[in-house]
């Protein structure tokens, strides 16, 4: 297990793998850059995944110096419960950014004649599901990339997670263990992990638990490494097969579903995806915000946030504004 950088694959998988029409490099801003715009004004509205915190605090400061006239409200918390907000709840929200694009065309598209929230999504940047933990865990010093799912099963270990009601990787967690059943050919693994991870333990998104890692309370978080990355934290070094990670393995990963209160939820590489409602209060500012994060300077933040970016971002329903279009290419993703 260690602290170190493994590379993401190629972008080409990913166009092979997502039926992707064609893509750029994965590794900083290639995207083209559109001409600049005017300054935009008034309050803007961000909703994001809790893991987006980190770097949308940086993107946001850096858009505000590009408009000074923004006033940002921003509010981060698990995916499921950020659409919730928008379709549900009628919050008002200018963007929204989730930890899994199929939110968006399942929840927002207005399937079966209901509402319509969204028109369209854009995958930006893509991540790991992981274990993070730290020097102190109980079992950290005898864990290795082969033992890890044995040690996390110890009695007496505490593991945080997310819901997978109300956060992607409650959901992704869940998956991740039930690849690793069969990758490693232990039928009885995720339920020997998940002892240590009791239903009432569960946090709506598991940046929640970060502070409780890191002093002790609890042994192994369930949560994505560019996180880890970020707090500076260790992480179990998942193989490709398993971390939802690989768009070569998409196959593999659609074996398996998890239940959740809102249907079964199957296996699929993560991609984070943003996207405007229909009923923003202020749609040329978030156009220019959505502009900002799959720019350059977008790009370079994520990038240093420990995401793999997707460049140019993968585009999905219908129409999509025309100063995103060249920052774009269509896409058709599972369930997207």
């Amino acid at each position: 297990m260690r602290r170190g950088v493994r590379l993401g694959t190629g972008l080409a998988a990913l166009c092979a793998a997502l039926l992707v029409a064609s893509c750029g490099s994965s590794s900083t801003g290639t995207a083209p850059t559109p001409g600049p715009s005017a300054p935009v004004s008034g309050t803007l509205i961000v909703n994001g995944a809790g893991t987006l915190a980190g770097p949308f605090k940086q993107v946001i400061a850096a858009f505000k110096a590009q408009n000074p006239g923004v006033t940002v409200q921003s509010r981060f918390a698990g995916s499921v419960e950020l659409v919730r907000g928008v379709t549900e709840l009628a919050a008002p929200v200018d963007v929204l950014g989730v930890a899994d694009y199929s939110l968006i065309p399942a929840k927002m598209f207005g399937a079966g004649g209901g509402t319509r929230f969204a028109d369209w999504y854009v995958g930006f940047a893509s991540n790991r599901i992981t274990f993070a933990y730290t020097d102190h865990s109980k079992g950290a010093a005898g864990l290795t990339p082969t033992n890890w799912y044995q040690v996390l099963a110890q009695p007496g270990l505490h593991i945080g997670r997310s819901s997978p009601d109300t956060d992607p990787s409650g959901y992704q967690i869940l998956q991740m263990l039930a690849l690793a059943q069969g990758y490693y050919h232990q039928p009885n693994l995720a339920a020997g992990v998940l002892a240590n991870s009791p239903p009432g333990t569960l946090v709506g998104t598991e940046t929640q638990l970060l502070p409780a890692l890191q002093s002790g309370q609890i042994d192994y978080l369930g949560i994505y490494r560019s996180d880890a990355l970020q707090h500076h934290l260790r992480f179990i070094d998942l193989p490709p097969q398993i971390d939802l990670a690989d768009p070569a393995q998409a196959a593999a990963y659609r074996s398996v579903s998890v239940p959740t209160s809102s249907g079964a939820k199957t296996g699929k590489p993560i991609v984070y995806a943003l996207t405007i409602p229909t009923n923003a209060p202020n749609p040329a500012a978030a156009r220019q915000f959505v502009e900002f994060v799959l720019g350059p300077a977008g790009q370079k933040i994520m990038n240093d946030n420990g995401f793999t970016v997707l460049s140019p971002a993968v585009a999905g329903g219908q129409p999509l504004p025309a100063p995103l279009r060249p920052l774009t290419t269509p896409a058709t993703l599972p369930g997207g």
